[in-house]
């Protein structure tokens, strides 16, 4: 028999496509977006599972890293985020998240293409927060393009520097002051497994980082670090319709998948929390995938 309580739990009322046609210069931003995107700003409910713990999130200000955040800060964690200076009208809505639960909440705005920034990054976050527990690589740049004769060197460094070469250097410049127990944890995706032809560059940064995490994982183990990756499917975020994709498959976007909608944030965030707390101190070296239902890993 299916409670009341059950009921409402399983016949969760996400938006399903079609939608609005939506284009936006990128980075672009989630307060933009018709609908705008959960993030769990009022879903989210936390349970101490990162008490105590300090963390850095790219990417932060919205999508996936803002769910993140707002789900980091409810398990009672200190949270740092980066993001490009253009997207601080979102950056301001997740600190103010963040320290309405009595968190520490640190924004530090800025282009991981430098690694003279990233290094930057990393040092003033474990400043400001007094150390640094969790490291999550979130941030990513995903443009579409038709061809690889249309793909420019000029984009697919970009691509590159912003998906797999600011992974390095954050990561590089953060392990001397990750301490045994911490977690490292790398955002890569289904694009890894099962390419889309129009986002050449995109799918060879997030195989990338497959292999960046699983190696990582081997060298870091002896020193009681963490590190896993989570390859999310469609979700609803501003990387899509700031030119991650063309606009005719953002009003359908996540129609293919067997739920028959985009993942929202929220819904992706217990992973990120699930890997970073204790409850997983046996799993390193593994890709979690979150794709609506096809079964892509």
């Amino acid at each position: 028999m299916t409670t009341q309580a059950n009921k409402s739990i399983v016949s969760a009322d996400y938006p399903t496509p079609p939608f609005a046609e939506q284009p936006q210069p990128a980075p672009g931003l989630a307060s933009k977006m018709i609908p705008v995107p959960d993030h769990g700003e009022k879903s989210y409910r936390g349970s101490g599972r990162l008490t105590g713990r300090k963390a850095l999130i790219t990417g932060g200000d919205s999508g996936i890293g803002r769910a993140v955040a707002i789900a980091y800060a409810r398990e009672g964690a200190d949270v740092a985020i980066n993001y490009l200076p253009e997207e601080e009208p979102d950056a301001i809505e997740v600190i103010r998240l963040i320290e309405a639960e009595g968190r520490k909440a640190i924004a530090i705005p800025g282009d991981i293409r430098s690694e003279a920034f990233c290094q930057q990054l990393v040092k003033e976050a474990v400043e400001k927060l007094g150390g640094l527990d969790i490291l999550v690589n979130n941030a990513g740049r995903q443009q579409f393009n038709e061809s690889i004769r249309t793909l420019s060197t000029e984009d697919f460094d970009a691509t590159f520097k912003t998906n797999v070469y600011a992974m390095f250097w954050i990561t590089k410049a953060a392990v001397d002051h990750l301490p045994r127990g911490a977690s490292i944890i790398n955002t890569s995706s289904v694009q890894a497994y099962n390419p889309s032809d129009i986002l050449l560059d995109y799918a060879q940064t997030k195989a990338s980082i497959v292999a960046f995490t699983k190696s990582l994982a081997k060298q870091l183990g002896k020193e009681g670090i963490r590190v896993n990756a989570i390859a999310p499917g469609p979700y609803w975020t501003p990387l899509q319709s700031s030119g991650g994709q063309p606009q005719e498959k953002v009003m359908q976007f996540g129609a293919s998948a067997p739920l028959g909608r985009p993942g929202q944030p929220v819904e992706i965030a217990p992973l990120y929390v699930t890997m970073a707390s204790q409850e997983s101190s046996f799993s390193s070296g593994q890709v979690w995938c979150s794709d609506g239902g096809t079964g892509t890993l």
